[in-house]
């Protein structure tokens, strides 16, 4: 490397990032490594935005929260989602200001359109969102199914469907609106800069069946803690159970039980049936062949170890 490449990489912000599927175990992880490390955690995780839904979505506690700085967290109401251009912003700005104040900043989550947009500088298409078109599309999916929205918008752009999840509505519909405004596919207006960033991407992982008998705990572990009361307290607020927010799992569930759809085992049974699904598509966002991401297996005994050689090795390259 050149005194001039030397001199480019020294301006970059030194950012771990944590990734890896649901319930494979970020939240604990990241809280002994940012304590270790004098850091503060930035939320990749877009189920954590929104205020009220904290058990559904195994939002960290306020005593872990209060262990470790967070932010991204609670920044929202159910009824007014965050689009990725907002996201990008906010997290920019808060791993600039946790740099600045000299703390470590790690992101960490398993949303890997947030990761890989924020560490990829995607630049989102600004196409002011149309709140009759929008509308109009809600109204189709509640009529028809989610289902013939993902199809449209896979004939029209196959590359943006591929990388989506077919029940997220909300960004199924913003691709669609995007393709509406501009005429163009949604996937190929997404321009890329270089962040200000030096990333060392760990991804969690650990054994399928380890993985999901942990996700069938953690959905046990949800309902005793009070998961249908806390659906329960969103719908009598006033929310609208067709909301995207409250279309994700756990609460799509609840929700079908409460009005009759399911009993409580069906909804158990459902909830751990589209985790399963989800961790699977998460993995397509979080590939094992990606050289960018050091692995590391966390059913292993010396994982917490290596994860943290990783970042000791990767902090000294600063000076």
């Amino acid at each position: 490397m050149t005194t001039r490449d030397n001199a480019q990489t020294d301006q970059l912000i030194p950012l771990i990032v944590l990734i890896g599927p649901t319930a494979v175990g970020k939240t604990d992880l990241s809280l002994q490594l940012a304590q270790r490390f004098d850091g503060e955690i930035v939320s990749a995780d877009s189920r954590l935005l929104y205020r009220g839904m904290d058990i559904g979505t195994a939002k960290p506690t306020p005593e872990e929260r209060a262990r470790v700085p967070h932010h991204l967290i609670d920044i929202t109401t159910p009824d007014r989602p965050l689009s990725l251009a907002e996201y990008l912003q906010l997290a920019h700005q808060a791993i600039q200001d946790i740099h600045a104040r000299g703390k470590r900043p790690f992101l960490v989550g398993g949303t890997g359109q947030y990761i890989w947009a924020l560490l990829e500088g995607w630049q989102t298409p600004h196409v002011p969102p149309d709140q009759a078109f929008r509308a109009r599309l809600e109204e189709e999916a509640r009529e028809k199914g989610v289902h013939v929205l993902y199809e449209r918008l896979r004939r029209l752009d196959p590359d943006a469907a591929q990388r989506m999840d077919p029940n997220n509505l909300r960004r199924i519909i913003r691709a669609l609106e995007v393709i509406e405004h501009t005429g163009k596919p949604f996937s190929q207006q997404q321009r890329k800069i270089p962040p200000p960033y030096r990333p060392l991407i760990i991804g969690l992982t650990r054994p399928r069946d380890e993985l999901y008998r942990r996700v069938d705990e953690r959905i046990e572990r949800m309902i005793q803690a009070g998961l249908v009361d806390e659906v329960r307290r969103l719908l009598d607020a006033g929310y609208d159970p067709a909301l995207p927010a409250l279309s994700g799992i756990g609460y799509r569930q609840i929700i079908d039980y409460l009005q009759g759809r399911l009993t409580l085992e069906e909804a158990k049974h459902a909830m751990r049936k589209a985790t399963r699904r989800f961790v699977r598509h998460q993995y397509n966002w979080f590939r094992p062949d990606d050289p960018r991401i050091l692995w590391v297996d966390l059913h292993r005994p010396d994982a917490e170890e290596r994860v943290e050689q990783a970042i000791r090795a990767f902090l000294a390259e600063e000076g």
